[in-house]
């Protein structure tokens, strides 16, 4: 057996299934996250905030994240027998109904959120080859079936061959970034970057934001950076070493945020906030491109489609893996637990891979629903941010799981901290969230189909007062839709 600690993978003697080691678990976590979203992050601040609120929405984000990610260390040691991070500690928490509508929520996100980099893959791809176009055309849908079924043979080979090659498109896509960071470095400008330092010379619709909008609306991009940040308690069954998962999303998260708050604020050092607020996405092409030259445009391009290839095959992982898992506890249909000889989640990986080709197709014929559904999906995802919070703090204020005198004021502060944010990341989402109702809605049905089939009570108690309330917000907003207060499209 290979040491879980130097090395990459570890294999069981009574499974001879590979495991996870500590850089490949990194290499999913900073995989998951870093995908297109980084390459425009120049643009989407530099239309919403002056440098200073730049500066103090990070520090909030960094934050409210490194709580988060302390929370899932503490869980993952607290509780090594749970598998499937966000939505085993959902369940643990707050019950079987709770737990499946966090996994339902996290795997319609997972899946559909590929749908979205398959598509900006090859929209990258058309600064190369422009038959390409948007990235929604004929020629895309047939390059992204390809790249999705090949993809899935990847992972059908094994969840260690897959993330071996996440780990090299990482370190690669890292490496493209840390390019960029030090020619933007080399480059930066103080002039430029204090010029207009508290956006008092910013108008939005013919008037200053206030400071505080300005904050607020940095944070509406930072919510959506870093999605991804619980990766390594996703595969958590497949760590060579349980101390390896906390360790993972700490490190993950604080090389993903050293990397946002450089390309984010390094930019504003390079081009004025309007100059930036005009660049067309991928942004940092062109901001690059000011730097030195046409070839920096391309470069940044090959780098998206590195990335995006990377987070593709991640969250492909994530969106297979963690059906298998809810599968296991009895909360998925069972037959969402088969694995093939290489234990990878075989029949699991066939039906969310089937999804996305469907939606693939879709973005031929009716891409502004299938940006709608995006939305919604991926609103979807946070609340069980906010339940992995909610749990670290019960553990905290209970005393359960932890020892006979031991102090749980840092508990109880980092369980405060993440919730609290958690509670913001589902506020900032907006309509999104509304809106993501109509997903939670089928997926109670799913769940009370599945009980019937086990024989077992639907719902309990409190739980059926939450169906309710699910049901409530999802008949008001589709009154919201139906009178326009809410858009769709």
């Amino acid at each position: 057996m290979a040491d879980a600690t130097h090395g990459d993978v570890a294999e069981t003697s009574t499974t001879k299934e590979t495991k996870l080691g500590l850089s490949a678990l990194v290499a999913l976590v900073i995989g998951s996250m870093i995908g297109g979203g980084v390459f425009s992050l120049p643009q989407n601040f530099g239309s919403v905030a002056s440098p200073g609120a730049l500066l103090i929405g990070w520090v909030i984000t960094g934050v409210g994240m490194l709580c988060l990610a302390f929370i899932y260390q503490n869980l993952s040691s607290r509780c090594p027998e749970l598998e499937g991070g966000v939505y085993s500690y959902a369940r643990a928490g707050f019950g079987d109904f709770i737990g499946f509508q966090s996994a339902w929520g996290y795997w319609f996100s997972a899946w559909l959120g590929n749908v979205s980099y398959a598509v900006l893959l090859f929209s990258a791809m058309s600064f190369f080859i422009p038959v390409f176009g948007d990235g929604n055309n004929l020629p895309s849908i047939i390059g992204a079936s390809i790249v999705l079924w090949l993809v899935h043979a990847l992972v059908l080979r094994g969840v260690r061959e897959a993330a071996y090659i996440n780990t090299i498109l990482t370190v690669v896509k890292v490496v493209i970034l840390l390019v960029f960071i030090v020619a933007v470095l080399i480059a930066f400008k103080i002039g430029v970057f204090t010029a207009d330092f508290w956006g008092r010379m910013m108008l939005v619709n013919g008037t200053a934001p206030e400071l505080f909008d300005q904050v607020k609306n940095t944070m509406l991009v930072t919510t959506w950076v870093f999605i991804g940040i619980e990766g390594a308690t996703v595969v958590s069954a497949r760590a060579a070493n349980r101390s390896d998962i906390g360790k993972a999303t700490v490190i993950g998260l604080l090389g993903a945020l050293a990397i946002y708050v450089l390309v984010s604020v390094l930019s504003m050092g390079i081009l004025d906030q309007a100059s930036l607020a005009g660049l067309r996405n991928p942004s940092m092409a062109g901001v690059l491109e000011s730097v030195v030259g046409p070839w920096g445009a391309k470069f940044v391009a090959g780098g998206v489609i590195l990335s995006v290839a990377g987070a593709l095959l991640a969250w492909t992982l994530f969106a297979a893996e963690l059906p298998r898992v809810a599968a296991k506890d009895g909360i998925f249909p069972k037959i969402f637990a088969k694995e093939n000889a290489r234990h990878s989640p075989s029949f699991s990986l066939w039906i969310t891979n089937g999804l996305i080709q469907l939606f693939l197709i879709l973005t031929l014929f009716y891409q502004a629903g299938y940006q709608a559904l995006f939305s919604i999906a991926t609103a979807a995802i946070l609340p069980p941010y906010l339940f992995s919070a909610a749990y670290g703090l019960k553990l905290a204020w209970t005393g359960e799981r932890y020892a006979k005198g031991e102090s749980r004021t840092s508990g109880l502060i980092l369980g405060v901290i993440a919730t609290v944010y958690g509670f913001w990341l589902c506020y900032a989402a907006g309509d999104s969230m509304l809106l993501s109702s109509l997903l939670f809605t089928p997926g109670l049905l799913v769940f009370l189909w599945q009980k019937k089939q086990q024989g077992q009570q639907m719902l309990k108690g409190y739980e059926w007062a939450i169906a309710a309330a699910i049901l409530l917000l999802a008949a008001w907003t589709l009154k919201l839709v139906v009178s326009g207060s809410i858009q769709i499209t």
